[in-house]
């Protein structure tokens, strides 16, 4: 299963090449929220490539539905994490595929194709980066963190939108980075380049690979209270571990989804 998630990531990053910087058909889904020709076409062939070797396994994507499928085992694919930056040529965007057996993930792939980069993830057996295995960082201080996140795309008419955690953390910690593909958030955090991560409404597979890759590295993952994370629910809090609960005290301190 490993094998064929790699091969499906590798597939739909050699399209996103193909079409990067090229002229590009968008359309909108919402105010901020980009579609392409390139996230359709690259998710038509992840799901191409797993269905050769499965074909009764359930696929959850973002741009299409697949039907249901045998339920214990579920793909959760984002073809293009990032479809705004790709859109206008900038080079930060990822592959992100997870494998859900019996409702827990055991599989996560995620691949920058600009940079060459494939983390991946299995339960139980470590994450790495290009076949080395990774760790979070062993930084124990926030005011000497470097944290990430984002901001959701109802941002401009909700009061919801994480900017007041932003300024707490901008305050709080090093610095705060906001590069816009969660995927590689959460991947960034186990590899130790961030310390922390933090980010509210996103979509399942926006965090199911990058989720396990940050547990399988030595870090926590959890809501804003620290209840395990579910990656179908509102909030996400990734970090090393050391600088979890100055994370959580910070985020009791803005506005969070209802």
């Amino acid at each position: 299963m490993k094998e064929i998630a790699l091969r499906a990531a590798r597939e739909g990053g050699r399209i996103l090449m193909q079409k990067f910087g090229t002229a590009l058909r968008i359309e909108h889904k919402g105010a901020v929220d980009l579609v392409t020709e390139a996230d359709r076409e690259a998710e038509q062939a992840i799901v191409g490539v797993i269905r050769q070797t499965f074909p009764r396994h359930s696929i959850l994507a973002e741009e299409a539905d697949y039907g249901e499928g045998n339920a214990a085992y579920r793909w959760i694919i984002d073809p293009l994490d990032g479809t705004t930056n790709f859109a206008h040529a900038f080079p930060w965007f990822a592959v992100s595929i997870a494998l859900e057996v019996d409702g827990a993930v055991v599989l996560g792939v995620v691949y920058n194709p600009a940079n060459q980069e494939m983390y991946v993830a299995e339960k139980g057996r470590g994450a790495y980066l290009n076949d080395v295995q990774i760790r979070v960082s062993t930084l124990a201080g926030i005011e000497d963190s470097l944290l990430a996140t984002g901001f959701p795309y109802d941002r401009k008419h909700s009061e919801v939108n994480n900017y007041d955690h932003f300024l707490n953390f901008q305050q709080a910690a090093q610095a705060c980075r906001r590069a816009g593909v969660a995927s590689l958030d959460l991947a960034c955090t186990a590899a130790g380049r961030f310390d922390g991560y933090w980010e509210m409404k996103l979509k399942p597979w926006d965090v199911a690979a990058g989720k396990l890759l940050v547990e399988e590295a030595g870090g926590l993952v959890s809501d804003f209270d620290g209840r395990p994370c579910d990656i179908f629910g509102a909030e996400i809090l990734a970090s090393n571990g050391l600088i979890h609960e100055p994370m959580m005290d910070l985020l009791r301190h803005g506005r969070r989804p209802g």
